[in-house]
């Protein structure tokens, strides 16, 4: 599933080309079909991010509400677009900014929808702090994290609890830091919380920027290539029999809360 920052780089995409002017919203698919018509032919005010939710808002006061979950994928194109080519959710064209025309077209999303500004309230409400948001409070999280048995890897996981973080940024933040995802939430220190924070803060923009996640540092960059080769080599993720990187133990891997899990027990004992 898209981390957070892969939201946040469309939702820049789509304020760049979209939003200002007049967008053309249709559903070839005919899933979306009243929820595009309700849309259509109005100006995009803006388009933001939280966590894994992408949200166009426009002058009606409705947003159309994406989670691409597992399989959703924006398909972008110049003008004129060709005919949709399988189950294609959503259609948007429009240009704004002094861009060409461009189009883009969503297929296999979790959720696409309208939503009132009342529900779009209620939504971003049960969203933990994203550390991709300026205004987002690391103390919200904490407070949660730090009355919790349940581990942090699990609570990194909990988008209640901090919205954006997936699986990768989990399992890397945590081994940079030493920290055993089985670690119950109440056995965390306030300093530990404060650099994950600011970790993730850190790292989560190089990810809107390049749309990669580049989790390790310089010195660590060289020897076993990555998992796949279009990414960037990571510590633990998708690692398990594999030597640390670092200390060169055998990296493990569980499933912890239906979700897979990748450590080093030698830099992250307990």
């Amino acid at each position: 599933m898209p981390e957070g920052h892969t939201l946040h780089r469309l939702a820049n995409l789509h304020q760049e080309r979209f939003a200002g002017g007049v967008v053309r919203v249709s559903s070839p698919q005919g899933r979306f079909a009243e929820g595009a018509a309700l849309v259509d032919g109005q100006v995009l005010v803006r388009s933001e991010a939280h966590g894994k939710h992408l949200l166009h808002h426009y002058e009606s006061g409705v947003a159309v509400h994406v989670h691409l979950g597992l399989y959703g994928k924006f398909y972008d194109s110049g003008l004129p677009m060709e005919a949709p080519v399988g189950q294609v959710r959503m259609r948007m064209i429009g240009a704004a900014n002094g861009h060409p025309g461009f189009g883009t077209d969503l297929r296999g999303p979790n959720a696409c929808e309208v939503l009132l500004p009342p529900e779009v309230e209620a939504l971003t409400e049960r969203l933990g702090a994203d550390p991709l948001r300026p205004e987002a409070d690391p103390d919200r999280a904490w407070q949660r994290i730090r009355r919790s048995r349940r581990p942090i890897g699990a609570l990194l996981m909990d988008q209640s609890v901090i919205a954006g973080v997936g699986n990768v940024y989990r399992a890397e933040v945590l081994f940079r830091h030493g920290i055993s995802p089985y670690r119950p939430g109440a056995g965390m220190s306030p300093g530990e919380w404060d650099a994950i924070w600011a970790d993730l803060v850190e790292l989560m923009p190089v990810g809107v920027a390049t749309g990669l996640m580049h989790v390790v540092r310089p010195e660590h960059d060289h020897g076993e290539p990555s998992y796949a080769p279009d990414r960037p080599r990571t510590y633990v993720y998708r690692r398990p029999g594999a030597a640390c990187r670092v200390c060169g133990s055998t990296v493990v891997h569980a499933v912890l809360e239906g979700r897979n899990l990748f450590w080093c027990p030698a830099c992250q004992p307990g």
